[in-house]
Order: structure tokens, then sequence, then C-alpha cells
């Protein structure tokens, strides 16, 4: 098969979040099973990224924009004229569509609120050729520009997901979303994520060094974009509310954020944790791809994805591929395959948040059997069995054909 996947970022710009790790993953295990892949997407300063990063595949000037050849899938990068936070106008979208598309058997366009997406599908439409879209925790507005985003679902995509021939959820709560956003139920394929961790995990060590974290303190961790929606200032608060409770003997407990800062939460939160009297056990990081991430999660004690509502929880999944445990909110949709096997699982509130880290900073007995639990839980977290949901849809909506 032909393969198109439409996303607004992609490698290597992984400081959008976990889309584009994602994106990757189902891209080149298709590539693997020997489909034809591409993947459209913005560019956001290749030519200056692959200048400082030797290692990557390098690029080509093509019609459209940049494009590479990475693990079997090509990659093509429209320039952009502007853009407003994660989405851009590409005033060349248009031409690759109108040449292209008639390529491809399927498209799968993942994420809402740019301009990518809706463009795609329309012409898809057009051409009628079958696409999937995959709205990766956005379909309903939580925070940020709430009437901007319910402005975007009246014009553009109401008319992109009723065109969709799928709609792919990434858990049972996200399903639920979609259904009561009056998404029929059949027309949705529920298909988890998985994770890739890397074939030897790095050595211990090397993350506590950079940010210098004592050795012998306990260290939790949050990964990711420093959002409201993820909640790192209500972890921040629960870490100084556990840090304060339980035997005076307890061993020092250190904060670190990895992640890109968002709408100044960065500044709140350190200014935040000096208030707290924490200014020197909480540390900052820029985001962290590669080696050093897996190296951050090897240091890390805990992880912890504090989210007010998250599709899935790719960085909890990498957290338990490396054998550290999780405490994550109900509201994640990774909760039921971690909860109680490896890690911990609250309601988004401080007191119960606060409470969890107490008891996995203290209780060593605890924090084994979890570790433990890990090893069970990444067997159930794997892409082989994503990959083979997606292949079949694919298959299924190929044949199909046009209505």
């Amino acid at each position: 098969m032909r393969i198109l996947n439409v996303t607004q970022s992609y490698s290597p710009f992984f400081e959008f979040g976990g889309p584009p790790v994602k994106v990757r993953a189902l891209a080149e295990g298709m590539a693997k099973k020997g489909h034809e892949v591409s993947v459209l997407t913005a560019d956001w300063g290749l030519e200056q990224r692959l200048e400082g990063t030797p290692q990557e595949a390098p690029a080509r000037k093509g019609p459209y924009g940049w494009v590479r050849e990475v693990a079997g899938v090509t990659l093509v990068y429209l320039p952009k004229w502007f853009h407003y936070r994660a989405a851009s106008w590409n005033p060349g979208l248009g031409k690759y569509l109108l040449a292209e598309l008639r390529n491809f058997d399927v498209a799968h366009i993942f994420g809402l609120y740019d301009l990518l997406g809706p463009a795609t599908a329309a012409e898809c439409r057009r051409q009628e050729i079958p696409y999937v879209v995959e709205p990766i925790g956005m379909y309903v507005p939580i925070v940020r520009n709430l009437w901007l985003k319910r402005m975007y679902h009246r014009l553009l995509g109401r008319e992109m997901i009723a065109g969709a021939r799928l709609v792919v959820a990434t858990a049972e709560q996200e399903r639920a979303e979609l259904v009561a956003g009056g998404i029929p139920n059949e027309k949705i394929l529920l298909r988890r994520n998985g994770v890739d961790a890397p074939s030897a995990l790095p050595e211990r060590g090397s993350f506590r060094r950079e940010m210098k974290i004592p050795a012998d303190a306990k260290v939790a961790l949050f990964l990711g974009r420093l959002s409201e929606k993820k909640s790192p200032d209500l972890l921040l608060k629960a870490f100084a509310r556990a840090s304060a409770s339980g035997s005076q003997a307890k061993p020092r407990a250190d904060l670190a954020f990895v992640g890109p800062d968002e709408a100044g939460m960065k500044a709140r939160l350190g200014k935040m944790a000096k208030s707290l009297g924490l200014g020197e056990r909480v540390h900052f990081s820029d985001p962290l791809e590669g080696e050093a991430k897996w190296e951050a999660y090897r240091d890390a004690d805990i992880f912890v994805l504090p989210s007010q509502n998250e599709n899935f929880g790719n960085t909890a999944a990498e957290a338990v591929a490396t054998g550290t445990p999780v405490i994550v909110t109900d509201q994640c949709g990774i909760a039921p395959l971690l909860k109680d096997v490896a890690g911990l699982v609250v309601k988004h509130d401080e007191k119960e948040l606060s409470g969890a880290l107490a008891r996995l900073l203290e209780d060593n007995a605890l924090c084994t059997k979890l570790k433990e639990g890990c090893t069970i839980a990444y067997r159930q977290l794997g892409w082989e069995e994503p990959l083979e949901e997606m292949e079949s849809a694919y298959r299924r909506l190929a044949a199909r054909g046009a209505p």
C-alpha cells in the first residue's frame, strides 16, 4: 500500500511533544512491513537543525520543500510563511496535494488545530481517497484559546472528521469523548500507542551529574511540555507537601522538570519553588532527546504525569520501559494498563498526588514491587499490535476505495 501521513511536526522537531514520536513509530513500522510511506509535515527550520546534528539523515531540495529518506520513509517538509504557536501556513501544500495525493491509497491525518489536516482532508474527499483522522487527544478543548479551538471545529474540524472513514482513539477515555462529541462508535478505531525503547539502556548517573543532583537523593521526574494541561504546577505543590510530611530522617528528594516552556510556565514554577523553599531541590532542563532523554528516565526514582487530560501518555510508557515506577492521573489513557502493576493512579488532585509521592519516596518495598511490574507492563506496550491493527484498517479502506 501507499500511505500518506500528515502531521504538523515530525522528527527532528521533538520539542513539540509526543506526536512526532508516535507518527515516526507508525510510519517507520509500516515501511518495515513493506509499504510505501510518505510523511507530509511543516518545516520548522530543518536546514539549521541538520547543520547542528550531522548524525541526522541529510536533506535535498525538492519541488515542494526539503525531502529526506529515513528508515524507508519519504519525508517532505513544506516551507512555512508564518505560524501561530505550533500551527503554520504552508503555501506549497496545495501544489503538493494536487500533484501527489492521487498516488496514495490512504491518508492518515494526525492532530487538530492546524491547516495541513483540513486541506488534505478536503482534497481527499474531492479525489475520493479514504482518510483516517487521529485527534491525538485534541478533540475536546481543555485549556488555552478555547474560543479559537471551538471556531476551528466549526469552520474546519467538523467537516474533516465527518468525512473521515475512521477516527482513531488511543484509549477508552478518548473513545468516550469522541462518542460524546457525536462521532458514531462504529467509525472509531480503538488502538493504543506503543513505546520503542533503545535496545540497551544507558548507565545511571549522567542526568544527575548534569543537573547537579546528589547521587543519594530520590528523584521525581516530569518530562514533557511545561503546559497548563500537563499540570507541572500541581506536581510542584504536591511535591512540596510530600517533602514536608513523614519522617525527618527520610532521604533528600529532588524534582526535575524536563521539557519546553509554554506560556511562561517555567518562570512561574521557578518562582513557586523559591517561595516554597525548594529552590535548590527543583531543577529545570530544556527538552532532551535520544540518549539524553533515556538517561533522565534511568536516573529517576519516580516518573510523574499529572495531566488534566491525556489521550494516552507516551512519556509514562517510556519511563516504564526503563524500569522507573510512575504516578499518573486517572485522566491519562494509559492509566488502566499501569495501575498497581508499574505505578500508582491518582485523581487530578494535590492531596492525592502528594500522598502517592510520599508513599513512593519512603516505601522501598512498594518501589521494588512496581519496578518489577514495569517489566510486565512493558510487554504489553510494544508497537507490534498497534501496527497490525493499523495495517488491517488501511487495507480495508484501500480495498473499499471510493464510496
